[in-house]
């Protein structure tokens, strides 16, 4: 990456944030960056794969100035016309993930921020995972994870007593109710992709609701299942 080299120096300055205004334009115009545009960074958590970096626009019009950051890289976009959605649908193309994306921005000057919400968004991506995610489709989960003391403490609150189950027990009781929110809350289509009778997802999820002391049915308790659960899949531990 020769070229993310050359660009590392000059988007330094920018993605750090709280460089001068005379020092934020020379960077731009150093690597033709409009001064008006619509902007977002990518944080990636392991090397970008060479394929992703591309030496013209995209077919949309987007322009990529990546560098590297340790095992991972970053990248400055300039949006086309198929905007954040595009930029994503292209990572995912080239293999490249995990990884965040910022909200868009309007000028080379926000990038210092922009970077600081994109590596809140990685930070939404599960163990394991190649996803390349949007900080705004993860705003919940963004917020536990900004408070890592208080999303260790809704864990325990919530899922306190499922926790002290045996790992396989668990399992299933969690993989039942990830399935029954994938479902949109249908018992029926739930326990179709689960391959077993809609009265086994009744019980399990009366179960869950049983000890963890909050109801399915009651939108704010629903709320904080949800919310445990995000904790849960961004843990290092299996379920």
């Amino acid at each position: 990456m020769q070229r993310g080299t050359r660009y590392g120096a000059l988007l330094g300055p920018l993605l750090a944030g709280g460089a001068p205004p005379d020092l934020v334009e020379r960077a731009a115009r150093g690597l033709g960056l409009p001064e008006r545009g619509r902007y977002a960074v990518v944080v990636l958590g392991t090397p970008v794969p060479e394929a992703a970096v591309a030496e013209g626009p995209d077919g949309d019009g987007a322009r990529w100035w990546w560098c590297g950051a340790g095992d991972g890289a970053v990248a400055v976009v300039l949006l086309g016309a198929a905007g954040p959605a595009g930029a994503v649908a292209r990572l995912a193309e080239h293999g490249a993930g995990p990884g965040g994306m910022s909200p868009v921005v309007g000028s080379p000057g926000q990038l210092g921020s922009a970077r600081r919400l994109a590596d809140t968004a990685l930070l939404t991506c599960a163990p394991g995972s190649r996803e390349v995610v949007r900080l705004d489709e993860r705003l919940p989960t963004a917020l536990l994870v900004s408070g890592p003391e208080l999303s260790s403490r809704l864990l325990a609150e919530v899922f306190g007593p499922l926790l002290a189950l045996a790992p396989a027990e668990r399992a299933v009781l969690v993989g039942t109710l990830e399935v029954w929110l994938e479902c949109e809350g249908s018992v029926g289509r739930a326990a179709v992709r689960l391959r077993c009778h809609r009265n086994t997802v009744f019980n399990r999820l009366r179960r869950l609701e049983r000890l963890t002391a909050r109801s399915l049915s009651r939108p704010r308790e629903l709320v904080d299942l949800v919310l445990a659960l995000d904790v849960l899949r961004l843990s290092s531990a299996p379920p």
